[in-house]
């Protein structure tokens, strides 16, 4: 069997939701070492999380911050099984559709293996995908046109919002490459993240409901035509429960998403 890798994301800032805080930042990852990846809620990213095998290599993600992008590498340390927050009610993403006997939501567990040398943002990923033809910037040449065209492909970059994702290897590699070696200016970086920004909001108002935002899932992982009054800015599969209310968000460089994964700060399993 081929090597499989995968992208896993968490939200590095504080946010309360039903008074629990849903932080986990590589900080907290490193200190806890081990931790299951409870709270994914789309179709798509579980039955990913339900692929994946004892050993297989993961990118850390951070994800809905100012900065986006690669913060550490880890390892699958324990193969899916039942996500039992789904059933606990005071739990912020609860399912009263899942329980112990039928269980909806499954989960694995991630070992932390190392923070990446040099962080590597999303607004750096992108900037090399976006670029006319497969050369690749001056500065990160050394990934090649071959890492350039692997950039291209990521699920990252062509469907952003999905919380768990797999990597082709030859993406791996070049975004190995990046974490390893840098060579970019991050300052530059940010300017040109901010007035892109600025060019999409514009865009926004008139393409927000377009095909570049992420399809809905059923079940079984496969596309629906997503109605524009039932989109949920985090969730994108068919909400269990009635419509609920929510505070509007701001959306960074990746748009739409569905939910990281939620974690219990400062909590640590034993693999098994």
């Amino acid at each position: 069997m081929a090597t499989r890798y995968w992208l896993l994301k968490a939200e590095p800032d504080s946010r309360v939701v039903k008074g629990k805080d849903v932080k986990f930042s590589v900080d907290d990852f490193e200190a806890v070492q081990t931790s299951p990846w409870e709270g994914v809620r789309n179709y798509q990213a579980r039955n990913f999380m339900k692929e994946m095998q004892i050993g297989e290599q993961a990118f850390f993600y951070h994800s809905n911050c100012k900065n986006p992008g690669i913060a550490a590498t880890a390892e699958v340390a324990k193969m899916a099984y039942p996500d039992y927050t789904a059933w606990d009610s005071s739990h912020p993403y609860f399912d009263a559709k899942s329980d112990k006997d039928s269980p909806r939501w499954y989960m694995v567990d991630l070992l932390f293996k190392s923070r990446t040398r040099h962080f590597v943002p999303l607004s750096l990923i992108k900037r090399i995908a976006s670029g006319q033809g497969d050369q690749p910037p001056e500065e990160v040449k050394y990934i090649g046109e071959d890492g350039v065209r692997a950039l291209k492909a990521m699920d990252l970059v062509t469907r952003g919002r999905l919380s768990v994702q797999r990597v082709e290897e030859d993406a791996w590699e070049a975004i190995t490459k990046l974490a390893e070696n840098g060579g970019w200016d991050a300052s530059t970086l940010a300017k040109s993240s901010k007035s892109s920004k600025g060019r999409k909001k514009k865009t926004d108002k008139t393409t927000s409901n377009d095909a570049s935002h992420e399809e809905l899932q059923d079940e079984a992982g496969t596309s629906t035509t997503p109605k524009p009054q039932e989109r949920d800015d985090e969730v994108d599969e068919p909400v269990p429960k009635k419509p609920r209310t929510r505070s509007k968000r701001k959306q960074e460089d990746e748009g739409d998403e569905d939910k990281p994964a939620t974690r219990t700060r400062g909590k640590r399993t034993k693999t098994s």
